[in-house]
């Protein structure tokens, strides 16, 4: 089987270089877009990959994410998977203080980035030969319940959900599979305030539990690795413990 090429957003930290050095220890050939070269040169180093494709991207820009899969199709001839991962949560805000530059802000990085990613994907693998691919929008358990003071990410992350069930209904004629990692509490710079304690539902700061990002990882590759005749459309991987079930 020919080796298979992954287009990861947000790939210089977090879930993204964790998911970037898994799908490397599988045999995947990699294309780490971020917004900034450093970050993602050390991604590759780490992934012991000085073939894969550094491309810094703005995934707000649609020219920057042209220009994202004009290099992925030009290195390795095409995209096999992209892991849409790129997002932020925003500063934690009480919706009447939230201000519009700090909402299109989310907005455009968690919804429009991801947006214009799975487009970039989707044409590519709409016109490549073998035709198909495997697009995995990196959601949240946000999309399903929220935390407070976070309306604009929540926002988001539930609209990402409707972004995969159409990307997943229009990409049935072209072999285009679209699936969902929601995750909860992944170990990463992101979530490092909650061993500290994070704002509850009831108003309370209590601290929450994380699981390793390797985790999240893991079960990226196990979506990425299946045939294009089975997809899963949803997948939630959690910190056993995190006040999910029963948030609020």
């Amino acid at each position: 089987m020919p080796q298979q090429t992954a287009v990861i957003t947000g790939a210089g930290s977090g879930v993204g270089r964790a998911v970037a050095l898994e799908l490397a220890a599988a045999g995947w050939q990699l294309v780490l877009a971020g917004r900034r070269a450093g970050p993602l040169r050390e991604t590759a180093r780490l992934a012991g990959q000085q073939a894969a494709a550094v491309v810094p991207t703005d995934v707000t820009d649609p020219a920057s994410v042209d220009a994202l899969f004009a290099a992925a199709a030009g290195r390795f001839g095409r995209v096999d998977l992209l892991f849409n991962n790129a997002g932020t949560f925003g500063t934690p805000t009480p919706v009447e203080d939230l201000g519009h530059a700090e909402w299109r802000a989310v907005v455009d990085l968690n919804l429009t980035g991801a947006f214009l990613c799975a487009q970039g994907a989707f044409r590519l693998m709409k016109d490549q030969e073998p035709q198909g691919g495997r697009i995995i929008n990196n959601g949240s358990v946000s999309a399903h319940v929220p935390r407070p003071h976070s309306i604009a990410y929540t926002a988001t992350k539930h609209a990402v959900t409707g972004l995969t069930r159409s990307l997943s209904l229009d990409g049935r004629p072209y072999r285009i599979a679209c699936g969902q990692i929601d995750i909860g509490n992944a170990a990463t710079d992101m979530t490092s305030a909650m061993s500290g304690g994070v704002r509850q539902a009831d108003g309370r700061t209590a601290p929450e539990p994380t699981m390793d990002v390797a985790d999240v990882a893991r079960t990226v590759r196990h979506m990425a690795g299946l045939p294009l005749e089975a997809n899963i459309q949803f997948a939630t991987v959690m910190a056993t413990a995190m006040p999910y079930i029963g948030r609020g």
